[in-house]
C-alpha cells in the first residue's frame, strides 16, 4: 500500500514538473525541429534527422498527454485528447515531421494564450503595485512615525509627504498640494487639494504636504474595492464563455467520431489522424475570453468597473438609460440661493429650521445647516420623516414642519397669495423649495440650487449617437425644476415627484415594453432601482449600498467616463463576435481542405491554427488601445 502511494505521489510530482515547464520543452523541441532539418538538408544525416525528430516528438507530446489524461480523469474529452492521439497516430505511422510539428505548434499556441492572458491583465498587476504598504502615523506624542498600513485605523491622523502614495481614504485637515488619481479615475491631471477635500487610497501626491484623516481603510477603501472587483470581474464567464465551454463538451467527441468513421470507410489512417489535428478549436477558446479581459482592463485603467463578463453583453445592448437627478447629472452640492423670511424674526425660524434639519442627512438639509452655520438649537423630539414630503417634528415644545408644497398642504398650513407667488417663482427658476412651518403657520421658504455637471449634455449626445434612442430623469424633486434641467440637457423625458418605488415601476414599465434599461444613481433610495434595471450604474463616489447594487461604477463619479463604458462594451461585444467568427470560420476551411484539396497536412493545418490563435489574440487586445471618438 505505502509502494502504491509512494509511486502515485511521485508521478504527480513528475506531472508538475513536465507541466511547470512547458515553455522549456517547447523551446527544445524547436531546437530538436532545427536539427533535424539541418542534419536532413544541410548534411544529408537522416539518421541524426530521424532521432532529433523523435526526440522532439516524444518531448512536445508529454506535456500534452498529460493535460489530456488529467482532463479524461474529470470525464472530459479536451482539445489535449484530440492533439495526443492524433500524434501517437502520426508517430505509429512513422510521419515523424507531422508528430514533431504539430506538439510544437500546439505548446506554441499554449505560450502565446498564456502571455496574452497576462498582457490584458496587466491592468490588475499595474493597480496592485499602486497599493500602499506604509503610512505616517502620529502617535500619542504628536509625532509621526512609519507603521505598516495594516496598523492604521478609521481616525487616524496620518502625514503625506510629496510624492508619497495617499494610504487610506481620507479627508484633509491641514495643508494643500496636488494629487494624480489616474487610479481611481483613469485622468493623469493632478487634482487640487484642500482643506476638507476628500483622497483616495493608492492616488500620488505630486506636490505639497498634507495631514488627512482616515475614514477608510485596508479592504473597506476605494481603492481595495477596484482591485477585488475587477479581479472578480475577469475571473467571471459571460454567456458567450458558457456556450463554448458547452459547445466544446460536445464538439470533441463529434470530431473523434467523424476520424473514427473516416477510418472505417476510408482505411486511410493519415487521413482520419489529420481530422483529429485539424478539427482543434484552439482559438474558438481563447478567442472569448481575452477579448472579455481586454475590455474589463480597459474599462479599469479608465475609471471604468465592469463587475463582470456578462455585464458586457447586457450593456452593449441597451436602448434606454435612466438618470437620477441630484448627484449624477448634478454635482450633488446643492446651495442655497434665496432666503424668504413670513412671519415672526428670521432669527428665530432659521434657529427651528436648523434644529431639525440637523435631523437628516439630505443633500438639502446639509445645505441648509451649512448656510444657516451657528446658531442656536432646540432640542427636537418625535421625528417623523414623512417620505417623499419632509419632516414633522416637536423642537423647543412647538410642532415644526420641514418641507416641501405637499407637506404643508397635509400639514393643513395656510399659503398667502404672496408665498404662492414667491413658490411659483422659484420653481420656474428651477430651485428646490424647502418650507419650514411653526405650529401651523408658515415662516420660512428656502430656495436651493443644484449645478448640473460639467460637460453633461455633450456626454449625453455621445450617448445618443452610440444609439441609446431613450434619455429619462426620474427625481423626487418637483417638475418644475426637474422640466428645467431635461430642457437644458436634451433628454427625452422628466418626471418629478418620484418616489423610490416610483422610480422602480417606471423601470418596470419600459423593461415590459421591451426596453433594455440602464438605470444610474448615487444614493440608497436608488438601489431599488439600480438593482432592477438590466445594468445598474453607481457613481464612485455615491453610497455602499448603491455601489454594492449596480453593476458598472463610474469612479470618483466621474459622468464623461458613462460614454467610455458604453462605447467599450459595445466594442468588446463586437470583438467577442468577430473571434468566434474567425475561429469556427477557419475550421470550418480546414476541414473542407482535407476532404478538398491535396495540399493539407498535418503540419500545415496546425500552422494556420495556430495562426488563428495569434489573429484572435492580436484582435483582442487591440480593445487594450480603445478610447471613444
Amino acid at each position: 500500500m505505502k509502494a502504491k502511494d509512494h509511486r502515485r505521489k511521485w508521478a504527480g510530482t513528475m506531472q508538475q514538473f513536465v507541466l511547470g515547464r512547458k515553455n522549456h520543452i517547447m523551446a527544445a523541441s524547436a531546437v530538436l525541429i532545427i536539427i533535424a532539418y539541418v542534419s536532413k538538408l544541410g548534411f544529408h544525416n537522416e539518421s541524426a534527422a530521424v532521432w532529433a525528430l523523435t526526440a522532439a516528438s516524444v518531448l512536445g507530446a508529454a506535456p500534452i498527454a498529460i493535460q489530456a489524461w488529467q482532463a479524461l480523469r474529470v470525464k472530459v474529452i479536451s482539445i489535449d485528447v484530440l492533439v495526443t492521439i492524433a500524434v501517437a497516430g502520426a508517430f505509429i505511422i512513422k510521419n515523424l515531421e507531422e508528430s514533431a510539428i504539430v506538439t510544437f505548434l500546439f505548446l506554441f499556441g499554449a505560450y502565446l494564450e498564456q502571455r496574452t492572458l497576462k498582457k490584458t491583465r496587466s491592468a490588475i498587476k499595474e493597480l496592485t503595485e499602486l497599493a500602499p504598504e506604509s503610512a505616517l502615523k502620529r502617535t500619542g506624542s504628536g509625532e509621526f512615525e512609519e507603521v505598516a498600513i495594516e496598523e492604521v485605523d478609521a481616525g487616524d491622523i496620518l502625514l503625506v509627504k510629496t510624492g508619497a502614495k495617499i494610504p487610506v481614504d481620507g479627508t484633509v485637515l491641514t495643508g494643500e498640494g496636488h494629487i494624480n488619481e489616474a487610479s481611481i479615475t483613469g485622468e493623469a491631471v493632478p487634482v487640487g487639494k484642500l482643506k476638507g477635500s476628500n483622497v483616495y487610497a493608492g492616488t500620488i501626491l505630486e506636490n505639497g504636504t498634507i495631514q488627512i484623516r482616515a475614514d477608510r481603510v485596508g479592504e473597506d477603501t476605494t481603492f481595495s474595492r477596484i482591485i477585488e472587483l475587477v479581479e472578480e470581474a475577469q475571473d467571471s464567464k459571460s454567456e458567450a464563455e458558457r456556450f463554448i465551454d458547452r459547445f466544446s463538451r460536445y464538439y470533441t467527441p463529434a470530431v473523434l467520431l467523424i476520424s473514427l468513421m473516416t477510418w472505417l470507410f476510408s482505411r486511410d489512417i493519415e487521413l482520419a489522424i489529420t481530422i483529429l489535428v485539424l478539427g482543434c478549436p484552439g482559438a474558438l477558446v481563447i478567442g472569448v475570453p481575452v477579448s472579455n479581459v481586454a475590455g474589463i482592463g480597459n474599462g479599469a485603467r479608465h475609471g471604468v468597473l465592469l463587475k463582470g463578463s456578462e455585464v458586457i453583453h447586457d450593456f452593449s445592448r441597451v436602448d434606454t438609460m435612466v438618470f437620477d437627478k441630484t448627484g449624477t447629472l448634478t454635482v450633488g452640492t446643492p446651495n442655497v440661493a434665496e432666503k424668504i423670511i413670513y412671519a415672526g424674526t428670521g432669527d428665530e425660524a432659521l434657529a427651528y429650521l436648523a434644529s431639525v434639519e440637523k435631523e437628516s442627512d439630505h443633500p438639502l438639509a446639509k445645505a441648509i445647516v451649512e448656510y444657516i452655520g451657528d446658531i442656536r438649537l432646540y432640542p427636537v423630539e418625535k421625528t417623523d420623516v414623512v417620505k417623499g414630503g419632509g419632516i414633522v417634528a416637536e423642537a423647543g415644545g412647538r410642532r415644526v414642519a420641514v418641507g416641501n408644497v405637499a407637506l404643508m398642504e397635509r400639514e393643513q398650513v395656510h399659503l398667502s397669495e404672496r408665498a404662492r407667488s414667491d413658490i411659483d417663482r422659484l420653481e420656474q427658476g428651477g430651485s428646490s423649495l424647502v418650507l419650514t412651518a411653526i405650529d401651523g403657520e408658515l415662516k420660512a421658504l428656502i430656495g436651493i440650487r443644484d449645478q448640473v455637471r460639467p460637460g453633461v449634455r455633450e456626454d449625453l449626445s455621445k450617448l445618443k449617437k452610440m444609439g441609446v434612442k431613450n434619455l429619462v430623469v426620474l427625481s423626487g424633486d418637483h417638475q418644475r425644476t426637474v422640466d428645467l434641467v431635461a430642457r437644458d440637457l436634451g433628454l427625452t423625458e422628466a418626471h418629478g415627484h418620484m418616489l423610490p418605488e416610483d422610480k422602480s415601476a417606471f423601470i418596470k414599465r419600459l423593461q415590459e415594453k421591451g426596453h433594455i434599461v440602464a438605470f444610474v444613481g448615487d444614493g440608497v433610495n436608488d438601489s431599488p432601482s439600480l438593482a432592477l434595471a438590466q445594468i445598474g450604474i453607481a457613481m464612485g463616489n455615491g453610497t455602499d449600498v448603491a455601489i454594492e447594487t449596480s453593476d458598472v461604477v463610474l469612479m470618483n463619479s466621474d459622468f464623461s467616463r458613462l460614454p467610455h463604458a458604453l462605447g467599450l462594451t459595445k466594442a468588446t461585444a463586437v470583438n467577442m463576435r468577430q473571434n468566434i467568427m474567425i475561429a469556427v470560420g477557419v475550421v470550418l476551411a480546414l476541414l473542407a481542405g482535407v476532404f478538398f484539396s491535396e495540399w493539407m497536412s498535418m503540419s500545415a493545418g496546425m500552422l494556420v491554427h495556430e495562426a488563428s490563435i495569434l489573429a484572435v489574440i492580436l484582435n483582442g487586445m487591440r480593445l487594450l488601445r480603445y478610447s471613444v471618438r
